[in-house]
Parts: structure tokens; sequence; C-alpha cells
């Protein structure tokens, strides 16, 4: 605790800048400082404390950048790797060991008492210095603007809030006297050591979707971060362990491909989470499932928005896609990366020039500077796949309306950054596959395709036709269209003049499709439905009360406590006399008297 204070007291007497801590090596704990060294290494957090990593490992190191001027910030360890000079075994082993070792008492701590501490970390979260220091590694490291950064840290805070009331939806059944004098009770019990692999896009909140709710549950974790943003899940692992987590209940492990892998087959591992691509998750929970864990993975999206353009208020949905499009430069799950303007084409020309003209406000650069709106991307190799599907869509028919191409920032020239682009696929048949690359491949970045159709029935269509099923949403006065996208779109989630549409952790986050392998939420409400979507209206006609039709379909019990426990069943029976018939060879049949 008191290294945390005084970390917080340096927040407070200084102010965030580009340059804050990476001359304070005591106000970024998990960093290795060596003397010959120009950057530092990060530590792994295990069993309450970093630990630096291996000698011997240290030629398996990777890069971390900072995407506005790809210099090196710090090297991350291959934590699955074994120092072969010694043997101790390898910063993976270790942690699942501290992880398997802390289990028989944290999962034996009462519930109220797992629930406490992570109230005072939930009150902790909410001091604004907190948050800013959190923030301000997410800018270094991931490019977002500081606000951005924030608003990651909050959307997690949100999940902490929700595992603090855990007991509730961990409370099993029960029925007695199914024969004479015999009960049976049901309980959830944790299943063990878990595991979470996290993106780079959100460092702090899907760490937060993970850890607490296992926690929470009475499991123990082992979280690995991305390699490209680590240092966002090192200071919510320290800031818990300083509150008075026990040692070894929650491990941060650093790495990429390679301790993956050691993550998916490790035997004691009971459960995987994950979020990121396509490619990722699916082999995640191929290997992770035949190696007989739990998985749950949320993967790729590309989310699209309908336009009904001649009763859309236009200034409102103009400035809401831009937002939506370009914000976090479009590294987002979520980013509406798809616009289908519904109507005639000539007039949907009017509508792509106000969304240009609205894409040319923002403000591209440093995500530490003032006005900043859209940061870099996370890579180099990000932004020239971007610059390569855009050049390839035009190749191939597509109108560049805006060319975000070839941005440079003043002080930034050799960051990673991409405008805001808007690609024009005009009028298109909606009884043929789209197979331009600008609408076919997830482009994560500040990208966004247009195109025109004549009805809401083509735009439905098309929408339910594109193998993702993560969000969508539409933007309409009309009660009886969206109604009728409501109804009949298969995404996941959908906005009803709402961009963005990520629900709160009262309900589910909803992907479905291509977009999430596993059956179970990271959060929320069950569904009594397979395929469950969530509605999210906002609209200034009151006689619209979608709201209120969620509740129909759910029923009580959090979807990240069902995946991270399990259900124990006790059949006893204690009114028998000495001797009496406890069974046979036979089935036993009961409830006959």
């Amino acid at each position: 605790m008191m290294m945390l204070l005084a970390r917080l007291r340096s927040i407070r007497s200084n102010k965030i800048t580009a340059a804050a801590f990476s001359t304070q090596p005591n106000n970024a704990p998990w960093l290795q400082y060596y003397p010959n060294h120009e950057h530092p290494d990060v530590m792994n957090f295990i069993n309450g404390s970093f630990q630096p990593p291996a000698i011997g490992t240290c030629t398996d190191r990777i890069e971390c950048r900072d995407p506005s001027t790809n210099e090196v910030l710090s090297y991350v360890p291959e934590s699955s790797i074994k120092d072969d000079t010694t043997t101790t075994p390898s910063a993976l082993e270790q942690a699942v060991a501290a992880a398997k070792d802390a289990y028989p008492s944290w999962s034996s701590t009462p519930v109220q008492s797992r629930q406490r501490i992570l109230l005072e970390y939930a009150h902790f979260l909410h001091k604004k210095e907190v948050r800013e220091e959190i923030a301000y590694w997410i800018t270094l490291e991931n490019g977002k603007t500081m606000a951005d950064a924030m608003g990651d840290v909050w959307r997690g805070l949100e999940v902490v809030e929700a595992a603090t009331r855990v007991g509730n939806d961990m409370m099993g059944d029960s029925l007695q006297n199914l024969s004479s004098g015999l009960d049976t009770i049901s309980y959830r019990v944790p299943l063990g050591v878990c595991a979470g692999i996290a993106p780079f896009n959100f460092p702090a909140m899907i760490p937060l979707w993970m850890a607490p709710l296992a926690l929470a549950t009475g499991n123990t974790y082992v979280l690995k971060p991305s390699e490209k943003t680590p240092s966002a899940s090192m200071l919510l692992a320290s800031y818990l362990n300083d509150l008075g987590l026990p040692p070894g209940v929650l491990n941060v492990i650093n790495g990429s491909h390679d301790t993956v892998d050691g993550l998916l087959t490790h035997p004691d591992i009971k459960a995987i989470s994950f979020v990121g691509s396509n490619k990722a998750g699916e082999y995640i929970h191929d290997v992770g499932s035949k190696n007989g864990k739990r998985v749950q993975a949320n993967l790729g999206a590309k989310n699209h928005a309908t336009i009904i353009m001649n009763d859309a208020d236009r200034a409102s949905t103009i400035k809401a896609i831009a937002g939506a499009a370009f914000g976090a430069a479009g590294q987002r799950c979520m980013a509406l990366s798809v616009v289908i303007l519904v109507g005639e084409l000539s007039e949907s020309e009017g509508w792509v020039n106000e969304v240009v003209e609205e894409a040319k406000k923002l403000k591209v650069g440093n995500g530490f500077q003032e006005g900043v709106d859209v940061g870099p991307l996370i890579s180099k190799e990000a932004a020239d796949r971007a610059e390569s599907i855009i050049q390839s869509s035009i190749d191939e028919g597509a109108t560049c309306r805006l060319d975000g191409r070839g941005a440079v920032v003043d002080g930034f020239e050799d960051g990673n950054f991409l405008g805001p682009t808007v690609i024009d696929l005009n009028c298109v048949n909606p009884n043929e596959p789209i197979t331009n690359p600008a609408y076919t491949e997830e482009i994560f970045a500040p990208v966004l395709t247009v195109l025109t159709v004549p009805t809401l029935d083509d735009a439905i269509k098309i929408t339910n036709s594109n193998p993702y099923g993560n969000g969508c949403a539409i933007f309409t006065s009309s009660g009886a269209a969206a109604r009728k996208y409501q109804f009949e779109i298969e995404a996941g989630r959908v906005g009803i003049n709402v961009p963005i549409p990520v629900p709160l952790p009262f309900f589910s986050f909803t992907g479905n499709k291509a977009s999430i392998r596993g059956d179970v939420n990271f959060y929320g409400k069950v569904s009594l439905q397979l395929d469950f979507a969530s509605i999210t209206p906002l609209s200034p006609y009151t006689f619209i009360s979608f709201p209120y039709s969620n509740i129909l379909f759910c029923r009580g019990g959090q979807s990240g406590v069902n995946f991270f426990t399990q259900l124990k069943t006790v059949t006893s029976n204690w009114q028998y006399q000495e001797g009496a018939d406890l069974g046979g060879v036979n089935m036993p049949v009961v409830g006959t008297k």
C-alpha cells in the first residue's frame, strides 16, 4: 500500500505528459531497468510481486513500441520459455503454480469477503488520479487519446462494480423430500485456475471484464495482456495486490504466441477467456476446447449502420457516424465500419459529402495532444495493411471519397497515422455478394465503407448476409422501421439511433454468428434463447417503448458467473433407520412413496 500511495502522490504533483514516467522508474515498478540497456524489460506479476525475466530468456524479448513515434518503450518477455541455464520453471509455469497453490484458500474464502475486496477495488478505481495513471499508459502504448483511454478504464470499472454482487447469482437450488427423507441441493462452485488473453485495443476494459468476475466467484487467475500494451494490466494487478488480494490469486504474465499455446495446453488451467481477431480466436477456441477447457471468445466484426435517408435526423446522424467510425482510429470491435444508405442514389451523394466534411474536422495526432480525435494505429504493420486494403478496394472499382493515407503529424513523423477514410461502393445489388475488400475485410482502422440500396429490406438482407454478428445500428424517426429492423436483424447488439450499442453489465455483451466462439457471454444476464439481441433505443418519440422488451427474454444469473462456475449436486438421506434399504443392484426409483 505504501508503494501505491507514493505513486499516487507523484501523479497528483506532476502533470501527465508523455515523459512523466519514462524517466521515473519508481513510478513503474513493473519495469526492470539495467545500467547498460537503453530500454527496460517488462516484468511479470507472479505470486504477489513483480518478477524479472529469467536471464536465459532475454534473447526472446518482444519490442513494445509507442505507436505515435515507433520508438521502443520496453521489451516484453516470452513467459513460456524456460531458462536453460537453471532448473527454474518458466514464468508461465510459476504463475500457474502460484494460482493453483492459492486456489484452496481463496475458493474457501466467504463470497462476501471476496466481494468486499472488489468493492474496495471499485472504490479505488473511482479516484480520478488512479484512472489517469492507467489512462496514461494506455495512451503511451496504444495511442488512443487520453479522453478515450479514460473511457476504457471506466467501462471496465463498471464490470468490477457488477462483480461486487455475485452472491445472489452463485446461489444454487434445492428440493426436499424427493423420496421419504431424501433431499437434493445444487451449488455453484468455482472451476479452479482460469486464464485470460486480452487484446491491445482495450488494455484496461477487457482485463476488467475477465479477472474480477473470475476472482469474485472463487477462482484464481492468470492474465496475459497484449504484448503491445502490457502496462495497464500490470497496474491493475498491483492495485489489487496493494489492496489486500492474497498472493497468487491474480498473476500477470507476458508473451505472444508461445505463451498463449502454453496457457491453452496447461493441464491445470480450467477455462480461457479471449477477445481479439477471428483467426486467433478460432485457434484459441479450437485448441483450448481440445484440451478440455471452457472457452469464451469474442472475435471480429463488421458492424453495419443503416440510415433511412428521408426520415433520419441528418445533423445528429452524420456526427454519430463520424464518431463511431473513426474514434479510437477504428480499432474497436464495435466501430461502425459500414454505412448503408436507404433511398435514391442521387440523395445519397449529399449524405456521403456531409460524412466526408464531418470526418475532415477530426484532428489526427498524438493521444496526449489537446484536441486530438484520432490517434495512430497500433503498429506499422496495421497501418500498411489498412492502406493496402484501401488501394485494393479502389483497384476493384470503389471510389475513395476521402483518402487518409499519407497523414503526417508534426513532431510525430514516424507514427502509424492514417486519417479518416471514406470508401464509396455506390449502389449495390442486394441479391449479389459484395466482394470489394473494403467491405469483406475487417480493416480495424479509421476506414468507413458506404453503399446505397433502395429499401430497408435490402439493407437488412445485406447486413444479415455478412458473416459477422457483433453489432449494428439504424438511424430513423420511424417507429415502424425501427421495430422491423429490431426484429429482423441478426446481429447480437442493435442500436436504434445509438451508433455503438455496447450494453452496461446488467445486460450481456451479446455478439453472435462469426463474432463469437463458445456459448457463454462475458457478463450480464443469461438469455433464454440461443441468439439474444440487446436493443439500445434512443428516440424522441415517447410512444416507442423498446427498453422493456429486453425483460421478456431474460432470467436472472450473470453469464460471467455461469462461465466461471460449475454445478455440484448433492443428494442426501438422513432419515433412515439402522439396517434400512439404501439401494441395491437395480436402478433406484425415488418418489414412489
